[in-house]
């Protein structure tokens, strides 16, 4: 008998599940959190005020995501209606030291801060006398190391609370399946436990698929993807040197391997919002001889949470679609419309770089690159897709 195929273990993403995900802005106070919220979103909040706590309510705002391959699209179908991809971000307020024992406004932030999907932290390493840092001095390591440690201490907390539920769940003994289930579910919760007091983060550890269905449910904060943006001066970014951005990379390296660092001006983005067209941004940039940062740092993001896109497309609209890596045709149709996940039956698919290779859509027929798949189809990454689905019962 031939050997037997190997299954493949599908991997179990740390986090909420879903395609709508939301990014949150974080740090300490004062560190340039809510003008880079204004100029990320071009929306005005008004003028951040220079105390802790300006921020108390997150502010939410929809950033629409650069791709050249639907402005391609769009060039190409000069359709009535064009739906680009967004990414969804909240402006939280400032931690300080003691949030997570309710510090300032702590416990606030920190359930704001568990409400998004991924984070993005604003480190400061510019000096200002007229910005108050809230800790006395610039210290962008010291900061980093006091919102690692907020976060978590209110993740121990919330492990704790959990393993005591299940300690009371599995004290009654028995071998039915259900009590095999939840003490691997307390095995978990109290590896988890042991990792967050050794000072590292969740998101950094190897976890099986069944631990992190067990882990994904507790909504933990060193759980979720983080996004380092390192606020300069205007001058050190243009020249991309500062003293701290040594410390910040080695800092980073060690405690938070693998996360993305990206150096940005938060003063540079705030005066280029104030230019009237996009023209006269990109002649700016061109004069001091730097680059929009904005368009990699959601990108980077997007990537972070493991966010992908197809399209669909035609002459009244062509659309941008958000799903996580992974997800198959009959769920992708979902995030068209719940019906068609339900009643889906096919989909037809080609790749936006074939198109573009070719040139149009008889050149992909010609060549046979349309395909038609079914439901274990793994929607890829820039694909373009025509779902066929059967009639919604009523």
């Amino acid at each position: 008998m031939p050997p037997k195929k190997a299954v493949k273990e599908e991997k179990v993403l740390l986090g909420r599940p879903g395609n709508s995900l939301k990014s949150g802005i974080v740090g300490l106070a004062n560190v340039g959190k809510s003008t880079f919220f204004q100029a990320l979103t071009k929306c005005s909040l008004g003028n951040p005020a220079n105390f802790p706590y300006a921020t108390i309510d997150p502010e939410e705002a929809r950033v629409i995501v650069p791709d050249e391959r639907f402005d391609w699209l769009v060039n190409y179908y000069k359709p009535k209606s064009i739906v680009p991809a967004n990414l969804t971000v909240y402006d939280i307020a400032g931690l300080t030291r003691g949030a997570s024992t309710g510090a300032g406004l702590g416990n606030a932030f920190l359930s704001h801060i568990r409400a998004v999907d991924a984070v993005f932290q604003v480190v400061r390493c510019f000096d200002d006398a007229e910005i108050i840092h809230v800790e006395g001095d610039v210290d962008p390591v010291r900061d980093l190391e006091i919102i690692a440690e907020e976060l978590r201490i209110k993740d121990i907390e919330f492990t704790e609370k959990a393993l005591e539920n299940l300690v009371k769940l599995t004290r009654r003994g028995g071998q039915s399946l259900e009590m095999k289930k939840l003490k691997e579910e307390q095995a978990t919760v109290e590896k988890v436990l042991e990792l967050l007091k050794s000072g590292k983060d969740v998101r950094h550890e190897n976890w099986s698929p069944k631990e992190v269905e067990t882990i994904n449910p507790l909504f933990l904060l060193s759980a979720k993807p983080v996004v380092y943006l390192v606020n300069l001066s205007e001058k050190d970014y243009i020249r991309q040197k500062n003293k701290h951005l040594p410390k910040i990379a080695e800092w980073i390296k060690t405690h938070a391997p693998g996360d993305p660092i990206i150096p940005i001006s938060v003063s540079l983005l705030e005066r280029l919002t104030r230019f009237e067209s996009d023209a006269a941004v990109a002649e700016e940039l061109e004069k001091i001889g730097t680059k929009d940062v904005l368009p990699k740092i959601i990108t980077t993001m997007r990537k972070a949470l493991n966010l992908g896109s197809f399209f669909t497309t035609g002459t009244d609209e062509v659309r941008q679609w958000t799903i996580r890596n992974g997800t198959k045709a009959p769920q992708a149709a979902g995030v068209i419309h719940g019906d068609f996940e339900k009643t889906f039956i096919q989909a037809v698919v080609y790749n936006f770089g074939v198109l573009k290779e070719v040139g149009d859509e008889a050149g992909v027929k010609a060549q046979g690159k349309v395909m038609t798949k079914g439901k274990d189809y793994v929607v890829e990454d820039g694909d373009v897709l025509l779902i066929k689905a059967g009639a919604a019962k009523g």
